[in-house]
Protein backbone atom coordinates (compact mmCIF):
# COMPACT_ATOMS: atom_id res chain seq x y z
CA UNK A 1 0.00 0.00 0.00
CA UNK A 2 1.45 3.43 -1.09
CA UNK A 3 0.02 6.92 -0.37
CA UNK A 4 1.17 9.97 1.64
CA UNK A 5 3.96 8.90 3.38
CA UNK A 6 4.34 6.02 2.18
CA UNK A 7 7.12 5.27 -0.44
CA UNK A 8 6.95 2.09 -2.30
CA UNK A 9 8.61 -1.00 -1.23
CA UNK A 10 11.55 -1.26 -4.12
CA UNK A 11 12.42 2.68 -3.23
CA UNK A 12 13.08 1.87 0.59
CA UNK A 13 14.77 -1.39 -0.19
CA UNK A 14 17.04 0.50 -2.88
CA UNK A 15 17.43 3.55 -0.65
CA UNK A 16 19.30 1.10 2.42
CA UNK A 17 21.22 -0.66 0.01
CA UNK A 18 22.63 2.45 -1.64
CA UNK A 19 23.52 3.67 1.72
CA UNK A 20 25.71 0.41 2.15
CA UNK A 21 27.14 1.33 -0.90
CA UNK A 22 27.77 5.21 -0.33
CA UNK A 23 29.74 4.38 2.94
CA UNK A 24 32.32 2.07 0.96
CA UNK A 25 35.98 4.12 1.16
CA UNK A 26 34.66 7.15 2.08
CA UNK A 27 36.46 10.39 0.96
CA UNK A 28 38.17 8.64 -2.11
CA UNK A 29 37.20 7.41 -5.36
CA UNK A 30 35.34 3.34 -4.92
CA UNK A 31 33.88 1.07 -7.58
CA UNK A 32 31.33 -1.41 -6.47
CA UNK A 33 30.18 -3.87 -9.17
CA UNK A 34 26.85 -5.00 -9.77
CA UNK A 35 26.84 -8.89 -10.35
CA UNK A 36 24.34 -10.91 -11.89
CA UNK A 37 22.77 -13.20 -14.33
CA UNK A 38 21.27 -12.10 -17.83
CA UNK A 39 18.32 -10.84 -16.87
CA UNK A 40 18.73 -10.12 -13.56
CA UNK A 41 17.71 -6.41 -13.58
CA UNK A 42 21.68 -5.28 -12.85
CA UNK A 43 21.31 -2.41 -15.94
CA UNK A 44 17.81 -0.75 -14.40
CA UNK A 45 19.03 -1.03 -10.69
CA UNK A 46 22.17 0.76 -11.31
CA UNK A 47 20.46 3.46 -13.07
CA UNK A 48 17.73 3.75 -9.78
CA UNK A 49 20.57 4.01 -7.37
CA UNK A 50 22.00 6.87 -9.82
CA UNK A 51 19.32 8.62 -9.88
CA UNK A 52 18.40 7.92 -6.03
CA UNK A 53 21.91 9.28 -4.87
CA UNK A 54 21.33 13.03 -4.91
CA UNK A 55 18.15 12.42 -2.30
CA UNK A 56 20.23 10.01 -0.20
CA UNK A 57 23.94 12.09 0.33
CA UNK A 58 26.02 14.21 -1.00
CA UNK A 59 28.32 11.95 -2.51
CA UNK A 60 28.38 11.73 -6.49
CA UNK A 61 27.34 8.29 -7.75
CA UNK A 62 27.82 7.22 -11.34
CA UNK A 63 27.63 4.06 -13.15
CA UNK A 64 29.16 2.28 -16.22
CA UNK A 65 28.00 -1.57 -17.96
CA UNK A 66 30.63 -3.95 -18.73
CA UNK A 67 28.44 -4.02 -22.01
CA UNK A 68 29.85 -1.28 -23.13
CA UNK A 69 33.49 -2.95 -23.43
CA UNK A 70 32.18 -6.44 -25.57
CA UNK A 71 34.60 -7.78 -28.04
CA UNK A 72 33.76 -7.70 -31.68
CA UNK A 73 31.71 -10.32 -33.16
CA UNK A 74 34.44 -12.16 -34.79
CA UNK A 75 36.22 -12.71 -31.22
CA UNK A 76 33.44 -13.37 -29.41
CA UNK A 77 33.08 -16.31 -31.52
CA UNK A 78 35.80 -17.24 -32.90
CA UNK A 79 36.27 -20.34 -30.74
CA UNK A 80 32.52 -21.10 -31.21
CA UNK A 81 29.06 -20.60 -29.43
CA UNK A 82 29.05 -22.50 -26.54
CA UNK A 83 29.48 -22.00 -23.05
CA UNK A 84 32.87 -21.56 -22.98
CA UNK A 85 33.22 -19.58 -25.39
CA UNK A 86 30.34 -17.47 -23.83
CA UNK A 87 32.44 -16.91 -20.63
CA UNK A 88 36.08 -16.76 -21.44
CA UNK A 89 35.37 -13.82 -24.96
CA UNK A 90 32.84 -12.13 -24.51
CA UNK A 91 34.34 -8.97 -22.80
CA UNK A 92 37.33 -7.15 -23.33
CA UNK A 93 38.96 -6.76 -19.95
CA UNK A 94 42.28 -4.71 -20.55
CA UNK A 95 40.09 -2.25 -22.41
CA UNK A 96 37.97 -1.84 -19.42
CA UNK A 97 40.58 -1.28 -17.13
CA UNK A 98 42.32 1.08 -19.66
CA UNK A 99 38.89 2.87 -20.15
CA UNK A 100 37.46 3.02 -16.78
CA UNK A 101 39.24 1.32 -13.68
CA UNK A 102 42.90 2.57 -14.15
CA UNK A 103 41.79 6.74 -15.09
CA UNK A 104 38.90 6.21 -12.58
CA UNK A 105 41.36 5.36 -9.72
CA UNK A 106 43.99 8.11 -10.76
CA UNK A 107 41.61 10.46 -10.61
CA UNK A 108 41.45 11.17 -13.90
CA UNK A 109 38.38 11.66 -16.61
CA UNK A 110 36.93 7.83 -17.59
CA UNK A 111 35.94 6.30 -21.03
CA UNK A 112 31.88 5.08 -20.35
CA UNK A 113 32.00 2.28 -23.37
CA UNK A 114 34.32 1.37 -26.78
CA UNK A 115 32.09 -0.66 -28.30
CA UNK A 116 28.49 -1.21 -29.19
CA UNK A 117 26.98 -4.87 -29.14
CA UNK A 118 24.06 -4.56 -31.04
CA UNK A 119 25.50 -2.66 -34.03
CA UNK A 120 29.26 -4.41 -33.51
CA UNK A 121 30.53 -1.06 -34.04
CA UNK A 122 33.90 0.69 -32.16
CA UNK A 123 32.24 3.62 -29.82
CA UNK A 124 34.10 6.94 -29.08
CA UNK A 125 32.47 8.71 -26.29
CA UNK A 126 33.13 12.26 -24.46
CA UNK A 127 35.82 10.92 -21.57
CA UNK A 128 32.85 11.36 -18.24
CA UNK A 129 34.47 13.43 -15.23
CA UNK A 130 33.65 12.43 -11.66
CA UNK A 131 34.18 14.12 -7.95
CA UNK A 132 37.14 13.17 -6.05
CA UNK A 133 35.00 11.08 -4.43
CA UNK A 134 32.73 9.98 -6.53
CA UNK A 135 31.40 6.00 -6.54
CA UNK A 136 31.31 4.44 -9.82
CA UNK A 137 28.84 1.35 -10.29
CA UNK A 138 29.80 -1.36 -12.73
CA UNK A 139 27.14 -3.75 -14.09
CA UNK A 140 27.18 -6.42 -15.89
CA UNK A 141 27.80 -10.53 -15.64
CA UNK A 142 30.68 -12.31 -14.88
CA UNK A 143 31.91 -9.56 -12.58
CA UNK A 144 33.35 -11.86 -9.68
CA UNK A 145 35.49 -13.86 -12.14
CA UNK A 146 39.02 -14.70 -10.23
CA UNK A 147 40.37 -12.03 -12.64
CA UNK A 148 38.26 -9.01 -11.83
CA UNK A 149 38.32 -10.11 -8.16
CA UNK A 150 40.84 -6.95 -7.00
CA UNK A 151 39.18 -4.41 -9.10
CA UNK A 152 36.52 -4.21 -6.30
CA UNK A 153 35.77 -2.47 -3.18
CA UNK A 154 32.37 -4.18 -2.57
CA UNK A 155 30.39 -6.33 -4.54
CA UNK A 156 26.69 -6.90 -5.19
CA UNK A 157 25.07 -10.07 -6.70
CA UNK A 158 21.52 -9.64 -8.01
CA UNK A 159 19.69 -13.07 -7.64
CA UNK A 160 16.98 -13.87 -9.82
CA UNK A 161 15.95 -17.61 -10.24
CA UNK A 162 16.26 -18.63 -13.95
CA UNK A 163 13.11 -19.24 -14.66
CA UNK A 164 12.55 -15.55 -14.69
CA UNK A 165 15.68 -14.60 -15.66
CA UNK A 166 15.81 -16.36 -19.18
CA UNK A 167 12.12 -15.02 -19.71
CA UNK A 168 13.03 -11.48 -18.77
CA UNK A 169 16.35 -11.43 -20.65
CA UNK A 170 14.40 -12.53 -23.65
CA UNK A 171 11.97 -10.01 -23.99
CA UNK A 172 14.86 -7.80 -25.45
CA UNK A 173 14.45 -10.33 -28.37
CA UNK A 174 10.73 -10.77 -29.42
CA UNK A 175 9.95 -14.21 -31.07
CA UNK A 176 12.81 -15.95 -29.73
CA UNK A 177 12.80 -20.13 -29.57
CA UNK A 178 12.41 -20.79 -26.10
CA UNK A 179 12.51 -17.51 -24.69
CA UNK A 180 10.40 -18.67 -21.55
CA UNK A 181 12.73 -22.28 -21.06
CA UNK A 182 15.90 -22.22 -19.49
CA UNK A 183 16.96 -25.60 -20.58
CA UNK A 184 15.65 -24.91 -24.34
CA UNK A 185 18.51 -25.08 -26.59
CA UNK A 186 18.53 -21.78 -27.65
CA UNK A 187 19.45 -20.39 -23.75
CA UNK A 188 22.48 -23.16 -23.55
CA UNK A 189 25.52 -20.42 -24.22
CA UNK A 190 24.16 -18.43 -21.95
CA UNK A 191 22.82 -20.76 -18.81
CA UNK A 192 26.26 -23.03 -19.30
CA UNK A 193 28.23 -19.78 -19.49
CA UNK A 194 26.84 -18.48 -16.29
CA UNK A 195 27.35 -22.28 -14.83
CA UNK A 196 30.72 -22.23 -15.66
CA UNK A 197 31.53 -18.76 -14.04
CA UNK A 198 29.75 -19.54 -10.74
CA UNK A 199 31.76 -22.56 -10.24
CA UNK A 200 34.54 -19.82 -9.81
CA UNK A 201 32.73 -17.11 -8.25
CA UNK A 202 31.32 -18.85 -5.59
CA UNK A 203 34.45 -18.92 -3.75
CA UNK A 204 34.66 -15.02 -3.66
CA UNK A 205 31.05 -14.20 -2.46
CA UNK A 206 29.88 -10.48 -2.58
CA UNK A 207 29.54 -8.11 0.17
CA UNK A 208 25.44 -7.94 -0.74
CA UNK A 209 23.11 -9.81 -2.39
CA UNK A 210 19.90 -8.31 -3.76
CA UNK A 211 16.79 -11.08 -4.80
CA UNK A 212 15.28 -9.02 -7.32
CA UNK A 213 12.78 -11.90 -8.21
CA UNK A 214 10.14 -9.51 -7.88
CA UNK A 215 10.77 -6.18 -8.73
CA UNK A 216 8.56 -4.49 -6.68
CA UNK A 217 9.68 -6.23 -3.77
CA UNK A 218 13.45 -6.79 -4.04
CA UNK A 219 14.62 -8.06 -1.04
CA UNK A 220 18.02 -7.60 0.65
CA UNK A 221 20.06 -10.88 2.07
CA UNK A 222 23.16 -11.12 4.18
CA UNK A 223 25.79 -13.50 2.38
CA UNK A 224 25.66 -16.70 4.66
CA UNK A 225 28.60 -19.23 3.95
CA UNK A 226 26.06 -21.73 5.20
CA UNK A 227 23.39 -20.87 2.63
CA UNK A 228 25.39 -21.58 -0.70
CA UNK A 229 22.36 -21.31 -2.58
CA UNK A 230 22.84 -17.41 -3.31
CA UNK A 231 26.01 -18.21 -4.39
CA UNK A 232 24.89 -20.81 -6.99
CA UNK A 233 22.91 -20.64 -10.56
CA UNK A 234 19.39 -20.28 -9.42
Amino acid sequence: MTGPGFLPVRQLVLVDLLSMMLAVAPGQRAVVAIDGVDGAGKTRLARELVALAPHVAGREVHSVSIDGFHHPRAVRQARGSGPESFYQDSYDYEAFRTGVLRPFRAGKDYVPAVHDVGTDQALTPAPVTASDDALLLVDGIFLRRPELATEWDATLMVWVPLAVSVPRGNARFPGRAGAEDPAHETNARYVGGQQLYLQQARLRPPTWILDNTDLQRPALIEPDPEEPQWLELP
